[in-house]
């Protein structure tokens, strides 16, 4: 593969989300563009995160989370819970949010969100798909449009990390 290959993966058609995840009283959330429906019956979605991030184990001993679906207009946001760690920052600490039915935070300014019992968990390279079973859910805003991944330039950092060709 060659360094262009994050390029290439901003043109997958993908929104920016914030997961918010809870185990007790302990919370955290990140950015994420890997989320998607698996299933309307029942209602499943999935997400996609590093075993090595400190969200990971809130989420497994925990087994929820939530979806806030972020506006065009919020890259800021974007970057405030994707730039760093919960280990040395409580992210939630400066943003609006409540907790769901489940627990798992939802940020109060998002145009949407999804409450999510965990149902599976699978291996995959170097992350996990976590498939949740949506519980609950609210469309909060309906004025502005979603952010999209492409439009976050490099907000992973992933230039560079894709060592190859393509053949």
């Amino acid at each position: 593969m060659s360094n262009g290959i994050a390029k290439l993966f901003r043109h997958l058609t993908a929104g920016v989300y914030v997961i918010g995840v809870a185990s007790g009283e302990r919370r955290n959330a990140f950015t994420a563009s890997s989320v998607m429906q698996v299933s309307f019956s029942p209602l499943l979605v999935a997400i996609c995160i590093s075993p090595e991030h400190q969200s990971y184990a809130l989420l497994r001993s925990g087994a929820v989370f939530g979806i806030s679906v972020l506006r065009a207009d919020q890259q800021k946001l974007a970057e405030h819970f994707g730039t760093q760690s919960g280990r040395a920052v409580d992210k939630l600490a400066t943003t609006r949010w409540r907790a769901g039915v489940t627990g798992a935070p939802l940020l109060l300014d998002a145009l949407a969100h999804f409450d999510c019992r965990v149902v599976d968990d699978i291996e995959a390279g170097d992350h996990r798909v976590v498939i949740g079973r949506v519980v609950d859910g609210a469309l909060v805003g309906t004025d502005g449009a979603p952010l999209i991944y492409a439009q976050t330039g490099n907000l992973d950092m992933s230039e560079g990390l894709y060592p190859g060709t393509f053949s």
